[in-house]
């Protein structure tokens, strides 16, 4: 196993000191491979979705006929601006 060292900012420090404390890491280490491990899936996840993205096709919707799917009412619209 390879050591790294970095440096993080105080606050860094206390949230990091807070999620041990929590008892789901047994130190920063642990908590810091568990990032590393949800980073690289979430990272693995985003490329899948853009590649079957890609390989579906292109749609005849346009921008808003996606958003008046998504939010029917003129309220949810009003939302977002």
């Amino acid at each position: 196993m390879s050591t790294l060292n970095i440096s993080i900012t105080d606050d860094m420090r206390k949230w990091v000191d807070q999620q041990i404390a929590s008892g789901r890491y047994a130190n920063a280490s642990d908590y810091i491979r568990d990032l590393i491990r949800t980073n690289q899936s979430t990272t693995d996840a985003i490329r899948l979705a853009l590649i079957e993205g890609e390989q579906s096709g292109t749609s005849s919707l346009t921008l808003e006929d996606i958003i008046e799917m998504e939010f029917p009412s003129r309220e949810d619209i009003q939302t977002l601006k």
